[in-house]
């Protein structure tokens, strides 16, 4: 393999392990648990170990090499996979028909586009909002058909800020567009995404990711909430609810089977989906706008339309920081269930 090569893979490798063991070392549990979900710490740890004996591969100029002719796999495969351990001339034809279909989903997803428009939900009014703390950001939210016709819906943070994070949001965007219409579960969903990048050499940090599919015709919100911040659920009784990680966060984990639940709303619910940027929002004591607020918000604004909801959380999240500006991404994403 050409030295450049293998050095740049080295260094993307080396970051991923230092963001990986800075996470687990100074990261508040009560924030691991949320992106970890169901996931224990020993999972992320065991990640770490396959970063780690990849670094020993590439120290040592053997990241890449083929296990029966030991020549180098194809470098844009390794790129994708770093733990590729086989070239495509020694798979099996089943293999090989796996690898054709992935080729394909990848030149699917070149030719993705991103479109930035509302869906028409029956049964549910829908607004959005999203602002990078830089020029571009790490945020993600978006709207899709399940293959089974039900309503996609989708938010996700991409740990990190600026171009690097932006670029890996848009290749999550592609990716969910194009497996999201294949699949009925938000389970499946995330774990084909996790498959997708949990080995591939540019995904640095992780990517909390909330999916969920909403049946008009049931009122039935099924979901998969891997390691993203707790969406609201605020019933039209004035309960409280919390939708708790059912996975770990993508590429955080290094195996972790992915888990729906399923919830059956009525009229006058309301779902905020956000981002961890409106609840760490900081004010000059350095004291964050918190869940608390949010959802006290939500309860005393409850008979706004989603759109006008956002507008008033926005001027509270302004009026709590002052003059000082967001230092992260935000991105909000509300839902209110209607006749």
């Amino acid at each position: 393999m050409d030295t450049k090569i293998l050095q740049r893979f080295r260094e993307n490798l080396l970051q991923q392990r230092q963001n990986l063991l800075d996470w687990l070392g100074n990261t508040p549990t009560e924030k691991k648990q949320i992106h970890l979900g169901p996931a224990g710490e020993q999972e992320a740890k065991t990640h770490l170990e396959v970063l780690e004996s990849a670094l020993a591969k590439a120290d040592d100029k053997t990241l890449g090499l083929c296990e029966v002719c030991h020549g180098y796999v194809e470098t844009d495969r390794l790129e994708m996979d770093f733990t590729v351990r086989v070239c495509i001339d020694h798979y099996s034809a089943e293999q090989k028909r796996r690898l054709e279909s992935e080729l394909e989903l990848s030149h699917k997803l070149q030719k993705a586009l991103l479109p930035q428009q509302l869906p028409d939900v029956p049964s549910l009014q829908i607004a959005a909002f999203s602002q990078p703390a830089e020029i571009v950001g790490g945020d993600y939210f978006d709207f899709f058909r399940f293959h089974d016709n039900t309503h996609g819906l989708a938010i996700a943070d991409v740990m990190g800020k600026g171009v690097p994070a932006s670029m890996l949001m848009a290749s999550l965007q592609a990716s969910l567009r194009i497996i999201g219409p294949e699949n009925d579960s938000p389970a499946t969903v995330a774990q084909r995404l996790n498959g997708l990048f949990c080995h591939n050499i540019h995904l640095i940090k992780f990517i909390s990711l909330f999916i969920g599919s909403f049946d008009p015709a049931t009122r039935a919100l099924k979901y998969c909430n891997a390691g993203h911040n707790p969406p609201l659920l605020v019933r039209s009784n004035g309960e409280v609810h919390w939708l708790q990680p059912t996975g770990a966060a993508i590429g955080l984990a290094e195996s972790f089977n992915f888990r729906a639940e399923t919830l059956i709303l009525s009229p006058g619910d309301i779902l905020v989906l956000y981002t961890d940027g409106v609840t760490e929002a900081m004010n000059s004591a350095r004291e964050e706008f918190g869940e608390r607020r949010l959802a006290e918000l939500v309860r005393q604004k409850a008979a706004l339309s989603p759109q006008d909801l956002i507008k008033e959380l926005r001027l509270s999240l302004r009026e709590f920081i002052g003059g000082r500006n967001f230092g992260d991404d935000m991105t909000i994403v509300v839902g209110k269930v209607v006749e």
